[in-house]
């Protein structure tokens, strides 16, 4: 199972201010849909809620595993209060892990891939994705545009 965190990440490291992601890019979101979909997704409660505010439902074609303590039932998710039953929930699937910053968090010392969006701006924000060791990480694909690179890493 290959256990992947997808973030997008401004050189500042913020991804997110107010529970919004501070910043449009339609091909972030086509990439993030391609890769994700017909995967399980684990995403924590307040970036889940996040979701249902935008779209009004969880994320279609994914099997949404929300890691809480404190989320109620909700029509089309699976909910998870460890990591452990939240890795469970995947049926060994390669899955991804879609914020936010808490989960990255546990997350980052257990996942095998990044693929990150480096967003060329730093953006005022109240959301930071937790540091990383890149020494740990070899750059397996770059793709760069004017205000954004697509970025995959494997761990060493």
């Amino acid at each position: 199972m290959n256990l992947t965190i997808i973030a997008a990440i401004s050189e500042n490291n913020v991804i997110g201010n107010q529970n919004n992601i501070p910043w449009e890019i339609p091909e972030d979101i086509k990439r993030f849909r391609n890769l994700t979909l017909n995967h399980p997704v684990i995403v924590g409660r307040k970036t889940f809620e996040s979701i249902i505010k935008k779209l009004g439902k969880p994320l279609s074609k994914r099997k949404n595993i929300v890691l809480t303590n404190s989320l109620n039932e909700f029509q089309g998710i699976y909910t998870a209060r460890t990591i452990k039953e939240a890795l469970e929930l995947t049926e060994d699937k390669d899955s991804y892990v879609i914020g936010g910053r808490q989960v990255y968090e546990l997350f980052l010392p257990l996942v095998n891939c990044l693929e990150i969006t480096r967003v060329h701006k730093n953006v005022e924000g109240d959301t930071f994705f937790p540091e990383v060791n890149w020494e740990g990480w070899d750059l397996i694909n770059e793709h760069k545009k004017a205000d954004y690179s697509f970025l995959t890493y494997l761990r060493k």
